[in-house]
């Protein structure tokens, strides 16, 4: 278990404040925020390439908030991989291996192992200048990996990879996890968070302003700051499936949502914007492909508009401006309809 207990750091123009947070063995643990929030230096508290100012780092109850890198059992994967260019992706790997007591034919035979686990098996005398930016991060995480860290630290390991790359390396990070590794992942990518996270802490200005699961965070947002970040209210557990209409995600195992999607069948999520839920207070001609009944249920003015919470077997968040509001009349209780296109719909794979 990892425990962050009021860390500060003060920087001229930017400081961590009281940040505390706990990651239970086990946990995908996601820290999320925007560029510049305080992600990537609290990652490298834990670490120890950052001393803070004060506050604790305890790694399952042993304080290691002033040891040295070294002794802390932590392995950090860095956004630029940080991978030695004259070195092959053998001698990149075992370089975390130098100093311990393996034979040098037992440092070899844990480099394919690691490597084959990590689908780069094929790669091990290749340079990194030959390398595609999927098979780098990989190489990255199994120089890490092969440490047995208590704790991978993983600072935005997506964000620099392309859609299909991205898709594969997510798949590979959850086969990671399942196999026992506790993970602290930070990134300013909701869907990430999603796909990924087990738990999810969100940062503002150095500061924790939310933590809990997945779905306490993103539906019920504590703050209308979270609530425009995170941009996936209307975020639901879901199960893809084809007909012969197409696809759609079966809520609840009752609502249907049509959507447009290349993903194969099977359990994910669904997010749903807000900004491309129409309504309406009598049945309307539309090409919607999606068109529900529901009564609403709350009525929120914020700076972005005009947040609509409707119940239509599932509680969609509609977010309108206040001259819609006012020409629809809505009020609390009221029935209205509720119309979305299929390509409004974005499925996350599990």
């Amino acid at each position: 278990m990892l425990e962050l207990k009021n860390i500060s750091k003060g920087f001229v123009d930017f400081c961590l404040r009281d940040v505390s947070f706990v990651v239970e063995r086990g946990d995908y643990f996601i820290l999320l925020g925007e560029s510049g929030a305080g992600k990537s230096m609290v990652l490298e508290s834990v670490a120890g390439l950052v001393k803070v100012d004060s506050g604790e780092i305890l790694l399952n109850g042993r304080d290691i908030t002033k040891e040295i890198i070294q002794k802390r059992k932590i392995g950090m994967v860095f956004q630029d991989h940080a991978i030695f260019p004259h070195l092959s992706v053998e001698e990149n790997i075992a370089y975390s291996l130098h100093g311990t007591k393996f034979t040098r034919e037992e440092k070899r035979e844990k480099v394919k192992a690691i490597a084959n686990e990590l689908g780069i098996g094929e790669l091990l005398a290749r340079k990194p200048a030959t390398l595609s930016g999927g098979e780098l991060q990989r190489v990255a995480l199994g120089r890490t990996l092969i440490q047995q860290p208590a704790i991978l630290l993983l600072d935005e390991p997506l964000s620099s990879l392309d859609t299909r790359l991205k898709s594969d390396l997510r798949r590979l990070l959850r086969a990671i996890h399942r196999k026992g590794q506790t993970i602290l992942h930070v990134t300013h990518d909701y869907e990430e968070a999603i796909s990924l996270g087990t738990k999810i802490a969100v940062i503002h200005q150095g500061t924790i302003v939310q933590s809990g699961s997945p779905l306490e965070v993103f539906n019920h947002p504590k703050s209308e700051f979270v609530a425009h970040f995170t941009g996936a209210k209307n975020f639901f557990p879901a199960k893809l499936v084809t007909d012969n209409q197409g696809k759609f995600a079966c809520i609840h195992e009752s609502i249907q949502v049509r959507i447009v999607t290349d993903l194969p069948d099977g359990d994910g999520f669904i997010l749903i914007r807000g900004e491309d839920i129409l309504l309406s207070v009598l049945p309307a001609e539309t090409s919607a492909t999606n068109n529900f009944t529901g009564k609403v249920t709350e009525i929120v003015l914020n700076t972005f508009g005009v947040d609509v919470t409707i119940d239509a077997g599932i509680e969609l968040h509609v977010l309108i401006t206040r001259e819609s509001l006012e020409k629809l009349g809505l009020e609390t209780g009221k029935t209205c309809w509720v119309h979305f296109k299929a390509s409004a719909g974005r499925f996350i794979g599990k």
